[in-house]
């Protein structure tokens, strides 16, 4: 069996990533900034914001006193914001770009040295090439950095790590984005499944879903 830290537990892919580790027999923390209803999930939840250093540095020891080495790193933190260029703040910029990007960075290096030697790390992105549209600036970009560092934390580490791209997935994001829900768009449980599937088979790199 396998320990197994997930961030951003408390949105909708996390808590079924939460839930479908749980179920396989693993030992699971999760770790969000809201924690409410985790613990009937995992006994092991830590709360913390991934834009924080100190707490993810907080977090990244706790979570090693609980479940070392780290065998599966799973960051499913995300947040989008729909807002032209000429129109954003750069609060709006920050808060997009902590969540889909900063935040990878700054958990990975608080935990790099609590995983174990042939840990796997999945980073939820998204198919960003399809998202350069009005008004998505900020998300496009920040998914598509994290698909570079995710190769130079592949190259640097040595271990594998595989960046999630779902096309489209049901959950709360939807409600701030003036976009319909595609109908081919995934359930959570879906993503889940399938980073599960990736993780047995040992698959790196891009996982188009």
């Amino acid at each position: 069996m396998a320990n197994v830290l997930i961030w951003g537990a408390s949105g909708s892919i996390g808590r079924a990533l939460t839930g479908a580790f749980v179920a396989a027999g693993h030992t699971v923390v999760a770790v969000a900034r809201r924690t409410e209803g985790l613990d009937s999930l995992t006994p092991h939840v830590l709360a913390g914001d991934v834009a924080d250093p100190e707490a993810v540095s907080r977090v990244a020891q706790q979570a090693a006193e609980v479940a070392a080495p780290i065998d599966v790193f799973v960051y499913a933190v995300g947040d989008i914001l729909s807002a032209r260029v000429a129109e954003m703040d750069l609060e709006g910029w920050r808060r997009i770009l902590d969540a889909n990007l900063t935040g990878v960075f700054l958990t990975a290096q608080a935990l790099l040295p609590h995983l174990a030697p042939k840990a796997h790390l999945f980073l939820l992105g998204a198919q960003h090439e399809r998202l350069r549209l009005p008004g998505l600036g900020a998300y496009a970009a920040a998914k598509a950095g994290l698909e570079a560092l995710a190769e130079v934390l592949r190259k640097e580490t040595r271990r594998r790590v595989t960046v999630v791209r779902p096309q489209a997935v049901t959950t709360p994001l939807w409600e701030k984005v003036p976009f319909r829900i595609p109908a081919h768009a995934l359930s959570p449980q879906q993503v889940a499944e399938a980073v599960l599937q990736a993780w047995a088979e040992g698959r790196e790199g891009i996982l188009d879903l």
